[in-house]
């Protein structure tokens, strides 16, 4: 398990007993909110259960674990978060910004852990980092504020190229951000960058296509769930038009 992953798992671990002892449940129930599709995130989730399993939680044992999936549609994630909230789960685990920012809105009483890639006061989840308040906690990677080291990265690995593309999914609430951050980034290096935006499967084909329209040199690939969801299209299509590519994941 990595670093990122046990921490979250640790963080869990810790908030999920005390809702647990509150509701006075036979079994109690962790509601758990991913903005991606299951097969994506099976690396997390097989963490997430071994957290709790070295904690003394077994899913099916003396825990149960509710799934709500997104698969890639955010429009989804209220629903989803209210959902979780009517069936009155213990604490929710919300894995991403995108998932957070629905679950907060959809109670105030429940417990929340999440699992975010940006600035969680920046987003509005938390009040500070040392004093979150409320009813949230969590940790964050801080990928957005990482993004634009892989410009720096890519200028470097391939120097030739003088024109840079960012694929963002415009679903995505930190795609703003992402998109202020690199274009500053490819500025400081004297490279352009080219925005890409795709939301479905069909859009991540189109992208690709203006890409050697554009002569982009180099592409980087936003941190985002349905991106992660469609990790063989990426690489397919990157490799098909030869295009230098780095990404949130490996």
């Amino acid at each position: 398990m990595n670093r990122r992953g046990l921490i979250f798992l640790l963080a869990c671990a810790v908030t999920a007993p005390h809702a647990l002892r509150a509701q006075q449940k036979a079994m109690p129930v962790i509601g758990y909110l991913g903005a991606g599709s299951p097969d994506a995130a099976a690396p997390f989730t097989a963490a997430f259960r071994q957290g709790l399993s070295e904690a003394g939680y077994v899913e099916g044992q003396n825990l149960a674990i509710e799934y709500r999936w997104a698969e890639g549609n955010y429009d989804r994630l209220p629903a989803l978060a209210a959902d979780l909230v009517g069936r009155k789960v213990d604490v929710i685990a919300a894995t991403g910004n995108v998932a957070a920012l629905p679950a907060k809105s959809a109670t105030s009483t429940i417990p929340i852990v999440f699992f975010s890639g940006g600035d969680p006061v920046a987003q509005g989840l938390v009040a500070s980092l040392a004093r979150p308040g409320g009813n949230l906690t969590g940790v964050s990677r801080m990928n957005t504020e990482l993004m634009p080291k892989h410009v720096e990265l890519l200028s470097e690995l391939v120097p030739q190229a003088g024109v840079i593309a960012l694929l963002v999914n415009p679903n995505n609430p930190m795609a703003e951000p992402t998109m202020r951050e690199m274009q500053e980034a490819a500025r400081a290096k004297g490279l352009q960058l080219r925005i890409l935006k795709a939301g479905t499967e069909s859009e991540i084909d189109a992208a690709f296509a203006t890409l050697v329209q554009l002569q982009a040199g180099a592409l980087v690939v936003g941190t985002d769930a349905f991106f992660n969801s469609r990790q063989e299209q990426l690489v397919a299509l990157a490799s098909r038009h030869a295009i230098p590519a780095i990404y949130a994941w490996r």
